[in-house]
């Protein structure tokens, strides 16, 4: 199999560097970027030129078409781009600062926005390519506490979705794929919180113990990499993908009482179009 070259944002920890190590192990090459290079050092030392470390915040859209025409420069192509980049933050939509929502949007949607929109030139040249943007669970579905984190992920998901179809004949995938819960620190270190209102301590609790029992079993980041080779090397790949055994169920659940609710209400949506 000739060898990719892979372009991933937030290779410091969690998918990131866990599918940058196996795009490595496998012979392919890598640009990887991170707040902070000196978190990719020992994989340099071990795959040396092999890797490309950037340093990069994807909020920056100078930086993000700076960091894709110094990879594709470097390696003479790009194959498969990974929005990887991002974050959790927890708070009930009223908790939210305007800050807090606009910080989530930069890196979540916009990193990512970003990052396509500088690599898209490329891979139509040369006719061929893979967008992977890293979405959730949250990105269909929708549960408390994370309503500005779900927002981006939907965000996510439309443009995705519309640049799927608009880039189709170039011989350019575009794959969503939804994680469910998973043994990387989105809900630890690299979590943000909004300041909790006291009106609404009962239902945060009740929040946290269901969270908390939703993910009693979460995924091995490491493992998910051998799913990401069988995406990227697949003939025609999906537009939607989960990792995990979770999201499934909860997607499901979700949109069959979305059509039960359209269904239902269908008289009324009939009514509103005014015609008989």
């Amino acid at each position: 199999m000739t060898a990719k070259v892979w372009f991933i944002t937030g290779t410091s920890r969690g998918f990131g560097r866990e599918w940058a190590i196996a795009a490595l192990e496998r012979g392919d090459k890598v640009a990887g970027t991170a707040r902070d290079t000196a978190t990719l050092a020992d994989l340099v030392e071990k795959y040396g030129d092999a890797l490309l470390p950037i340093q990069l915040d994807v909020t920056d859209r100078d930086a993000d078409f700076a960091a894709v025409k110094q990879a594709h420069d470097h390696f003479g192509r790009l194959d498969i781009i990974v929005n990887n980049a991002g974050y959790g933050h927890f708070g009930f939509i009223e908790e939210l600062t305007e800050q807090e929502a606009r910080d989530q949007f930069e890196t979540n949607l916009f990193g990512a926005l970003w990052v396509t929109q500088a690599a898209l030139p490329y891979l139509r040249a040369q006719r061929s390519g893979h967008i992977i943007q890293v979405s959730s669970i949250g990105g269909i579905v929708a549960f408390p506490n994370v309503g500005i984190y779900h927002a981006s992920k939907w965000a996510l998901e439309g443009f995705s979705q519309t640049l799927a179809q608009e880039v189709e004949s170039f011989g350019v995938h575009v794959t969503l794929v939804e994680p469910g819960g998973f043994s990387t620190d989105w809900a630890g270190p690299s979590a943000k919180r909004s300041e909790q209102l006291p009106d609404y301590e009962e239902v945060h609790r009740k929040s946290d113990e269901w969270r908390a029992s939703r993910n009693a079993k979460p995924g091995d980041p490491q493992a998910s990499a051998a799913a990401i080779l069988k995406i990227v090397d697949a003939p025609k790949p999906p537009l939607r993908v989960f990792f995990g055994e979770g999201p499934l169920s909860l997607a499901k659940t979700d949109y069959e009482n979305r059509i039960k609710t359209w269904e239902e209400w269908q008289p009324v949506s009939v009514l509103a179009q005014g015609t008989e």
